[in-house]
C-alpha cells in the first residue's frame, strides 16, 4: 500500500487519466474529489462490498440451475437411450 500525505488542495495521479483531489479537512473527515473516465467505476466501500455480495449470490444462483440442468439433460439422455 502506498500512503501519502497531502494538503488541501494537493491532488494524486493515478495513470494519466485518475486525478484524487483533496477538497477539504475537518475534524476526524477528509473529502476527495476523483476526476476519471466515465468508464472508471468508483464506489464507497460499503457499497463495493454489496456488489461483490450480490454478485457472489448470483453466481451461485447460476451455478445451483447449470448443475440441474446438466442433471436432467443427462437423465434424459439415458431415457432416450434406453
Amino acid at each position: 500500500m502506498l500512503v501519502l500525505s497531502r494538503k488541501k488542495g494537493d491532488s494524486i495521479f493515478i495513470n494519466d487519466d485518475i486525478e484524487v483531489i483533496v477538497l477539504d479537512i475537518s475534524n476526524e473527515q477528509v473529502k476527495i474529489g476523483i476526476n476519471a473516465p466515465k468508464s472508471v467505476a468508483i464506489y464507497r466501500d460499503e457499497i463495493f462490498k454489496q456488489i461483490k455480495e450480490a454478485n457472489k449470490s448470483s453466481i451461485l444462483e447460476i451455478d445451483f440451475y447449470l448443475f440441474f440442468y446438466y442433471k436432467i439433460k443427462l437423465l434424459s439422455n439415458k431415457i432416450l437411450k434406453l
